[in-house]
């Protein structure tokens, strides 16, 4: 059976998204089934945050101090701050190392921009855990009900697993908030390209060419993956996640060396 410590999962995403609510539930929800999890702050801005981090970034860097210190407004301190995570990268590195978690679950920066392009954030993901790191890319559901805004969505998603080549998974974030409808129409979009092609090509604007562009571009490359439904309020898909590490990092074997999967704890067939 593979065991594997210290499995980094990086939620991304655009600012407000639901990165910070998703990873407390993806805490609880690993709590609950045995497993041992930590939760990483690497966002200086935050102002609150709805778990208790183990390991915070602001202990090092904030964005209040970076403003008034240098003289920044919010924009260019945002930039300096992103730059200052990765001076504090091997002091970060220890002490999650020694918590000797099966997960590390690690909240990024709202600015999704700067942890894609800045070098610190792809520096900072190399350095923590090479090799033992994956991301979970939530989807804004009230950006991705409309066509050309699920495409430019899936094209940062595509971005990130360039960037970063690790392994991604792509989830529709409070997916408790979207009607069945809207819900049912989003999926169906990952399942029938054409659908939605059909739909981008009935949108009128300066950008029609440049969606359709960018939808070929994905079915191209081969990145367009399946959408998981997820929700930091009720907790559905967080076991589709868990799923996904499984098989990314231990053949489907559980990480944790002598506990079974949850789906097999309760009587159901594993995968």
């Amino acid at each position: 059976m593979a065991e594997i410590d210290n499995l980094h999962v990086y939620v991304l995403g655009t600012a407000g998204a639901g990165k910070s609510k998703l990873t407390a539930a993806a805490k609880l929800w690993m709590t609950n089934q045995g497993f041992d999890a930590i939760t990483v702050n690497l966002d200086p801005g935050a102002e609150s945050l709805p778990y208790d981090p183990d390991v915070d970034i602001r202990d090092w860097v904030r964005l209040s101090d970076v403003m008034e210190q240098y003289e920044l407004g919010p924009n260019g301190a945002q930039v300096a701050a992103a730059d200052m995570l990765a001076l504090n990268a091997p002091e970060i590195k220890e002490i999650i190392g020694g918590y000797r978690a099966d997960y590390v679950l690690l909240d990024t920066p709202g600015q999704i921009e700067l942890w894609l392009f800045r070098e610190s954030g792809k520096f900072l993901t190399e350095f923590l855990a090479p090799g033992e790191s994956a991301l979970c890319y939530l989807l804004d559901p009230f950006l991705a009900k409309e066509p050309s805004g699920f495409v430019s969505q899936m094209m940062l998603a595509a971005t990130a697993q360039f960037r970063f080549q690790l392994p991604l998974l792509n989830l529709l974030s409070k997916s408790d908030l979207v009607g069945k409808e809207d819900l049912a129409r989003v999926l169906g979009w990952m399942d029938d390209t054409d659908t939605l092609y059909d739909e981008l090509t009935r949108q009128v604007g300066m950008y029609h060419e440049l969606n359709l562009s960018m939808l070929r571009v994905l079915r191209e490359l081969g990145t367009y993956t399946r959408l998981t439904p997820v929700s930091g309020q009720t907790m559905e898909g967080l076991e589709d996640v868990y799923s996904f590490l499984q098989n990314s990092f231990a053949g489907g074997e559980d990480i944790e060396s002598g506990v079974e999967p949850p789906e097999r704890r309760d009587g159901r067939d594993g995968p």
